[in-house]
Parts: structure tokens; sequence; C-alpha cells
């Protein structure tokens, strides 16, 4: 295992960097991909999304490099859902460095059975970050719990992380931009209703 390092990249908490601990079952968002991903939620007239005073989901969290930046742009509560032992050790580490515990809600748990079992989603959670591993097929299974989950909106940005090949066709998703970041793919879009 080696650690690398990834760093906030703009927002209150801009430079610092995150303890990040590779191993072969984590795969991090690069830094490159990351500052497009957030070029394109800041920017694109297509989404209108504001970070200020948003409400975060950070699905397969890893050790919470997207959720931070959003607390760093202005969110103000992110729940982390990562079950890896070694990535969440790091998410800790991480949430405790920024000294924002207070909106940070972690689970240890496996986000299909989180979302079957647990109406957890925030009221009014703005943002829903799915950076599942790459050989993970059920994601319309996370679509369905989602929209199950009795108080979800179709309002909902969902920001879906995905292999550049991968071109599975995700019915109840509404895709309004796609942007290929080195072998990286990221749909933003809606969930429809089922």
């Amino acid at each position: 295992k080696q650690k690398i390092k990834m760093r906030i990249i703009a927002g209150k908490y801009k430079k610092i960097n995150l303890d990040q601990t590779i191993d072969k079952s984590i795969r991090p968002l690069k830094d490159s991909a990351k500052e497009g991903v957030f070029n394109v939620l800041t920017h694109s007239t297509k989404l209108m999304f504001d970070f200020k005073n948003s409400k975060i989901l950070d699905l397969f969290s890893g050790t919470g490099s997207f959720g931070l930046e959003c607390i760093s742009r202005g969110s103000v509560n992110v729940t982390f859902v990562e079950k890896n032992p070694v990535a969440l050790k790091n998410l800790h580490k991480n949430i405790k460095k920024l000294k924002v515990e207070k909106i940070s809600n972690v689970f240890q748990d496996d986000v299909f059975h989180l979302l079957k079992n647990r109406n957890f989603l925030k009221k009014n959670t703005n943002l829903i970050y799915l950076d599942p591993p790459f050989k993970e097929e059920k994601i319309l299974e996370i679509f369905k719990c989602l929209i199950q989950q009795n108080n979800f909106s179709s309002k909902i940005l969902i920001v879906l992380h995905r292999n550049k090949g991968d071109d599975t066709p995700f019915d109840s998703y509404q895709c309004i931009e796609t942007k290929i970041y080195g072998n990286s793919k990221i749909l933003f879009g809606n969930i429809l209703s089922l």
C-alpha cells in the first residue's frame, strides 16, 4: 500500500492535501478529472448547480475527496458511504483534518444494503455522487433504491463516474452532459421516476 496526495482544489480549504491510501480495491478520481468535474458543476449553464448551502450524498466515497471538495465550496452537509476499512480510516482522518465533523455523516456500510434498509437520504439532498467500482454492474438497482426512498426528488443532480468504455444504457437516468477525462467517463443528469 502506498500513499498518494490528493488536494482540495478550490474554496475554503484550497490546497490542503488529503491522505489517500492506494490498494487495488480503491480507485481514486485523479486530480485532473476531479478538476474537470467541478468545473462542469460550477460553470455549466445546463446544470445550474450551486454548492452554497447544498446537501451532498457521496456513495462509494473512498477517502472522501469528492464530498470534502463540496464542503470546501460551501456545501452544508455531506453524507459519506464507504465499506472499505482502509478507505474509511483515511476518510475519518481527512474529515478531522478539515475539522468538518459536524457537517459530515459517515456510514460504514455496503451501498446496496444501506439503500434497501434505511431511509437515510437527507431532506433536500441536492447532489448524489456515484463512484462505484468500474466492474459494478448493478447501477440500475441503485437508481431503483434511490427512487424508492420517499423523499427522493428528480431535481437531484446525479453525477456518475464510469469507465470511458462503458456504454451500459441506464433507462431511468436522463443524462444532461457527458465528459471524458483519461479513462473516466463522467455523466451528469437526473433520475427519472420508474
